[in-house]
């Protein structure tokens, strides 16, 4: 992982969401500059299970000329030696262990963030991929616990044992969900004591929150999701940022022209869909385009009651079709993104 470090600024990570950070959304990505390094969406892995084609897909077809990580998650360990093996037949630049997906779904069945109630058998599952996966390959990404952050300690622990390449931490724990603000202070004892670069992820909203969990947590480098979703623009604002020139600054028919291009990708990638389909997964995509967007709300209260491409379309131009700069954040009010806010306290030209 070391060897993907960008000189002289931090590295800039995708963060995988499930059913959303696919093959078309990396494309996409990477013609407006995207990420340093992607990550896939999520292997399942369990006793009788094998690598997805379309998530396979998105590491053989990519095009961004960036190195992908391959995640997986589950709780068999066999099963996730088997599989990281398999992977890394194809070309990854290495294996991710999600140690952090808050879905009730997933915890249930004691995989993602459901496996921070058991730290031995984290223990166990992290040394069987380390030996598996090889030096320079392997990497976890975590919460900081299950119902509280009481157990990170032991949890860094374990990760300093067994010396995985680099290690994420989206900081909120799975109850948090989403809702709450980040926790720069764990994320801060992390890249004290780990050997490995640390990746803070949660709340990077914009380049502001961007710069102020750095200049917080230490960090070696972000991941961005939601963000990213929002604003494919990110990765470059920030380079810019760090480079001393200007970065974009997207009107809203540059984001249309980003709506049309998610459209025209999935509907490529995904031939089998029909017109309702279509809709339907473009939606996954606008509850977080839209926030922030005009509407006081109601673009994105709309957009998800359209059922047919001219419904669609046509509420997307209405709030983008116009040549203004669209605003930089999103309102922390959303159910999508709460709390960055407090990244900015007592930041120069916070909120």
């Amino acid at each position: 992982m070391r060897d993907l470090l960008p000189t002289g600024r931090p590295v800039l990570v995708l963060a995988p969401m499930q059913d959303v950070t696919d093959l078309p959304f990396m494309r996409i990505m990477g013609r407006r500059g995207g990420p340093d390094v992607y990550v896939t969406e999520y292997f399942r892995v369990h006793g009788d299970s094998r690598p997805e084609a379309h998530i396979l897909r998105s590491v053989c077809e990519h095009g961004t000329g960036r190195p992908v990580f391959a995640q997986m998650i589950g709780q068999d360990i066999g099963s996730l030696v088997r599989t990281a093996k398999e992977l890394l037949k194809y070309p990854v630049a290495g294996i991710d262990l999600n140690l952090g997906c808050p879905a009730p779904v997933v915890c249930r069945k004691d995989a993602g963030g459901g496996l921070l109630r058991y730290p031995e058998r984290i223990e166990a599952i992290v040394g069987a991929l380390r030996e598996a996966v090889g030096e320079g390959r392997f990497t976890v990404k975590c919460r900081l616990g299950f119902d509280d952050a009481e157990g990170f300690g032991r949890l860094l622990g374990i990760f300093g044992r067994h010396r995985p390449d680099a290690v994420t931490i989206h900081a909120r724990t799975v109850r948090d969900g989403y809702r709450t603000p980040v926790r720069p202070d764990p994320v801060v004892e992390a890249v004290g004591e780990l050997g490995c670069p640390v990746i803070a992820n949660g709340n990077v909203v914009d380049v502001a929150t961007g710069l102020a969990w750095l200049r917080r947590s230490g960090a070696a480098g972000l991941m961005i999701g939601r963000g990213a979703i929002r604003n494919p623009w990110i990765f470059d604002q920030l380079r810019a940022a760090w480079e001393g020139r200007e970065g974009p600054a997207p009107t809203g028919n540059d984001v249309l022209e980003y709506v049309q291009e998610l459209w025209d990708e999935t509907a490529s990638c995904e031939a089998r869909f029909h017109e309702v389909k279509q809709v339907a997964k473009m939606k996954k995509y606008l509850c977080y385009i839209s926030q922030g967007m005009g509407g006081d709300g109601m673009f994105e209260h709309r957009i998800r009651r359209a059922e047919t491409p001219g419904e669609f379309f046509g509420i997307c131009r209405e709030y983008l079709g116009h040549d203004d700069a669209v605003a930089v954040r999103p309102p922390e009010t959303s159910t999508f993104f709460c709390g960055f806010g407090a990244l900015l306290e007592g930041e120069a030209g916070g909120g």
